[in-house]
């Protein structure tokens, strides 16, 4: 269910760039040719119509605002290393998504939890607390039905299962999270690399140019710059979602230490 679910989130935001990008194309060339037109039907007696223009695309791109904006420069900075990039964040968010879910569904109130295990062993002893603990989803039930389990076998014993169980969900916790902290680092990386393969390119075009001038340094070094610019929005927003989901494991960390401590209290007490 999970890997299903990661599977849909991936399709569907990889859908929705491709998108974006394709109505970018679409948006830009329309615009181009929006201005063609406008040109050719311009009297050369009217100076004042290339102002009302240029107004008028400017109004423009502030109504349609920065979507607008990261869609055109995206086309811009070239499919051959802001395609990576994109895949990085689409890829980051799938798994900060599917961890969100998970640990939604492993959040449990701990304290109503125990309330109800200690009813159950005061009407139905063992047998009735480790079927409550079957019957509810979560880490936390798991770890208190391995405890009922050994009961048995003393407190002791008890204890040690808890202790070991809880290291085991405390591990599921934190799975994929290797993955986000990689694509968190990949994608500003790629984006450093492709400015810097772009930088080599604009000293390629000066130095078979002989000359250096402003518009071919300018263009390739804008081309250039623009991968970092989304490598970098790529690393702050997988950073926030990576810094939200750790501190969720550290709250149903905390909160499991809590209630093993609880749970242990709750056998001895009806012993």
């Amino acid at each position: 269910m999970k890997k299903l679910i990661a599977l849909l989130t991936v399709i569907g935001l990889f859908t929705f760039g491709i998108n974006n990008a394709i109505f970018a194309q679409e948006d830009q060339v329309a615009d181009n040719s929006a201005e063609t037109e406008q040109v050719e039907e311009t009297p050369e007696e009217a100076p004042a119509a290339p102002t009302a223009q240029l107004t008028s695309d400017d109004d423009e791109v502030v109504s349609q605002g920065i979507h607008f904006v990261l869609k055109d420069k995206f086309i811009q900075g070239g499919a051959m290393w802001m395609a990576p990039v994109l895949i990085c964040l689409i890829l980051g968010l799938a798994f900060c998504i599917e961890r969100i879910f998970y640990l939604n569904l492993a959040s449990t109130n701990s304290s109503k939890l125990l309330d109800k295990i200690e009813e159950a062993l005061k009407s139905g002893g063992v047998a009735k607390a480790k079927q409550l603990c079957a019957d509810t989803k979560g880490p936390l039930a798991g770890i208190f039905y391995e405890g009922l389990d050994r009961y048995d076998e003393g407190l002791e014993s008890v204890e040690k299962a808890v202790e070991s169980y809880g290291g085991v969900q405390m591990g599921k916790l934190e799975t994929n999270m290797s993955w986000i902290g990689l694509f968190l680092a990949l994608g500003p990386s790629l984006g450093f690399m492709g400015t810097v393969v772009g930088m080599v390119q604009a000293f390629d075009d000066i130095e078979r140019a002989g000359d250096i001038s402003p518009t071919i340094v300018a263009g390739g070094m804008k081309v250039a710059l623009l991968t970092t610019v989304f490598g970098l929005i790529t690393a702050i927003i997988l950073q926030i979602f990576y810094n939200y989901i750790l501190s969720k494991i550290d709250a149903i960390v905390n909160d499991m230490e809590d209630a093993t401590i609880g749970f242990m209290d709750v056998l001895i007490k009806n012993k």
